[in-house]
């Protein structure tokens, strides 16, 4: 079933380019706007340590139809963890996800500078999977790795 999961979640990327977008439309579970809230805190993170956590809570369940995605400057948003704490087989096990129902979590361990871009909670639990906030946006700038001497 993950297997599958993968894929419906890949294909969402195929098909849909523009996942960073508000949509008004009527959802059968949705808040009287018609829409599942994402609520994504905080909005901006300067990092100093090696751990950073990134929260995302839906107005109503959305079970584990999550997902978390990363955009750099310039470049297309990368899915990282799908199914709210299944990561893609190409992103390293620092980041991780978890959570369902309401409440998500996302951390990344280890913060390297490579990290630095936004970081986006996406819920596919209603059709179109795009429904998100403006401020469903985490930015993580300024990475300053600690120095070690060995």
């Amino acid at each position: 079933m993950q297997k599958g999961l993968y894929k419906y979640y890949r294909s969402d990327i195929e098909i849909d380019c523009c996942l960073i977008k508000i949509l008004k439309n009527v959802f059968p579970h949705a808040d009287s706007n018609g829409q599942i809230v994402m609520t994504q805190t905080p909005e901006s993170l300067t990092v100093s340590r090696d751990r950073v956590t990134i929260n995302c809570k839906a107005s109503s369940s959305v079970g584990s139809y999550m997902s978390w995605y990363q955009q750099k400057s310039g470049q297309a948003p990368k899915l990282l963890i799908y199914g709210a704490s299944t990561r893609v087989s190409s992103v390293p096990d620092r980041f991780s996800g978890s959570g369902s129902g309401t409440d998500f979590t996302f951390t990344i361990s280890r913060v390297e500078a490579d990290d630095a871009g936004d970081y986006y909670c996406l819920q596919s639990y209603n059709v179109p999977r795009t429904v998100i906030q403006i401020s469903t946006k985490t930015s993580l700038s300024s990475v300053s790795v600690p120095f070690c001497n060995s």
